[in-house]
């Protein structure tokens, strides 16, 4: 539900695959630093 909190991920606005990949894995990093 957090990664909802990115607009680019939740709207999918990345053509590429690869793309819409590496912001995951950048939300993700944000999300899991955020947390501790």
């Amino acid at each position: 539900a957090r990664l909802k909190h990115f607009r680019a991920i939740a709207t999918r606005f990345d053509k590429l695959a690869r793309n819409y990949q590496s912001m995951i894995y950048i939300a993700c990093m944000l999300i899991w630093c955020k947390a501790k």
